[in-house]
């Protein structure tokens, strides 16, 4: 099992909105980075454990647990022209963006990134590296062991 940082908006998609959603699960549209789709490609596999992370928000921070619940297939958004993430370089025949299924498990209490940066044992965290934009990064199993425990779980 491995386990990921993925960020979302929360005016696109909150914890609440997965949470609220058929099944408890929403498509993980829109991520136009190659190195994240590759990730969702490559290596992400059904059952993996998942932080949601609010970004661009207010009070970003992880919001929440859920689970990878489908392999990566192709975005829809990327043949829409009315999407903001259309691309018009991309063909049904030859998809450039994937996504994978998100199973929201459960709300957490926000764990904000200030929180985060005064943990000495997450300093190794990929978001919490200075330039990270990333929108899927990995997480080890003892930074998901002790943000488990910091989430209350």
């Amino acid at each position: 099992m491995q386990y990921w940082l993925m960020k979302s908006e929360p005016d696109e998609v909150s914890i609440d909105d997965a949470l609220a959603a058929p099944g408890q699960c929403v498509a993980w549209t829109g991520v136009r980075n190659y190195q994240a789709r590759n990730f969702m490609r490559d290596q992400m596999k059904v059952g993996d454990g998942i932080l949601f992370y609010h970004s661009s928000c207010a009070q970003p921070g992880i919001a929440g647990i859920a689970e990878v619940a489908s392999t990566a297939y192709p975005d829809p958004t990327q043949f829409d022209p009315g999407s903001p993430y259309h691309d018009p370089a991309a063909r049904p025949e030859q998809p450039r963006w994937l996504l994978v299924d998100v199973r929201a498990l459960r709300k957490t209490r926000l764990l904000t990134l200030a929180e985060l940066r005064q943990q000495p044992d997450l300093a190794d965290m990929v978001i919490l590296r200075r330039g990270n934009r990333l929108s899927i990064t990995p997480v080890t199993r003892q930074q998901w062991d002790k943000l488990m425990k910091l989430a209350g779980d």
